[in-house]
């Protein structure tokens, strides 16, 4: 795993501080428990609603609520006065990211890795990478965003028109993108991981920071931040664990195949994140914008990726092993970049 230890000077905790060791532990124990106890996690990846696993919601609930207590509502009007962060987000993600993903994935999977992987399987996983690139994230930019210090009203403002501009474009692209015209959107799974991982945290931080704040002003909100984090930061690790769990079988059984779908995909990962931070550097964003913006499009919504994967093409097919190979090179590439942001925030305008 690349050495992503958080340095002092980003104003981290000790605990945030070695993440990376951290999560590298939650990977291996994950795995682990997986194959030791495959009964267990079949019964944790039974118990879902709408294809959204509920285990994993409540623990990406836990990472996102501190973040929402950071929420200040009276600062949303304000937002519309910075709106270069919100442009850069909405071209990454939408005219750029779906494409290039695909480009990629045509490229490695029908060209690059052709003596490898059977054309009937190069499709699958190409369908699959498609399916992620054109679902940028919603819930886990929260956690990055907040390990970077970033504005935490203006993400949220990122993420909700992200989420507006998904419910219409998310199936055109596929469709377009993968040659149909009868791509299902599983519209529960959109709208139930909405609720759960933005909406419902969203009322619960709101709530608490009212009290907060009503009870002794920002400093109490500051506080309760602080003590709040470290929650968050094993919510984190145990979603990691549950992940890599889940899948813990599939990766011993075929580390080959999943070494070469990571492979486009962490191309296309960098490679969207240097793009939209170059270019929130080159346009003077301040840094505690230009960090979100550029990592909403670098991470995915994968819920909704896996869903609609197993919708289409079936729970064993290779797009959906694609997406759950998404899932497993996400949390390791994010926190690469949360490092790499953190040293580099002297780049951007305070």
């Amino acid at each position: 795993m690349t050495d992503t230890t958080l340095p002092a000077a980003a104003g981290l905790g000790v605990f945030e501080r070695w993440l990376s060791v951290w999560v590298a532990l939650a990977i291996g124990t994950g795995m682990l428990l997986g194959n030791f106890f495959p009964g267990l996690f079949s019964i944790l990846a039974s118990l879902q609603v709408a294809s959204v696993n509920l285990p994993v919601a409540v623990l990406i609930w836990a990472m996102v609520y501190p973040m929402m207590v950071g929420v200040d509502f009276g600062s949303l009007k304000q937002v519309g006065d910075k709106p270069k962060g919100l442009v850069v987000t909405l071209v990454v993600n939408w005219l750029i990211k779906p494409f290039t993903m695909a480009a990629l994935g045509v490229l490695f999977f029908e060209y690059v890795f052709a003596g490898l992987i059977p054309p009937d399987d190069a499709q699958a996983y190409l369908a699959g990478v498609i399916l992620l690139g054109a679902a940028p994230c919603t819930a886990m930019v929260f956690v990055w965003s907040n390990l970077t210090r970033g504005d935490a009203t203006y993400t949220l403002v990122q993420v909700s028109v992200n989420d507006v501009i998904m419910v219409f474009a998310f199936a055109p692209i596929v469709a377009f993108l993968l040659g149909v015209t009868d791509i299902t959107v599983p519209w529960d799974t959109l709208l139930l991981s909405v609720g759960l991982y933005v909406l419902l945290p969203l009322v619960a931080g709101y709530a608490t920071r009212r009290r907060l704040v009503a009870k002794a002003g920002e400093a109490a909100v500051d506080a309760f931040k602080a003590r709040v984090q470290p929650f968050s930061i094993l919510g984190l690790l145990l979603t990691v664990v549950l992940l890599f769990g889940f899948q813990g079988e599939v990766i011993l059984d075929r580390p080959l195949i999943i070494a070469l779908i990571a492979v486009p995909l962490l191309i296309q990962s960098y490679g969207i994140f240097f793009l939209a931070y170059g270019a929130a550097r080159a346009w003077g964003i301040p840094f505690n914008v230009a960090a979100p913006c550029a990592m909403i499009g670098t991470s995915n919504f994968f819920e909704l990726a896996v869903a609609v994967a197993i919708s289409l093409f079936g729970l064993g097919s290779g797009a959906a092993l694609a997406t759950v190979v998404g899932v497993l090179v996400e949390v390791p590439v994010m926190l690469s970049l949360v490092a790499f942001a953190n040293r580099t925030q002297h780049w951007f305008p305070k």
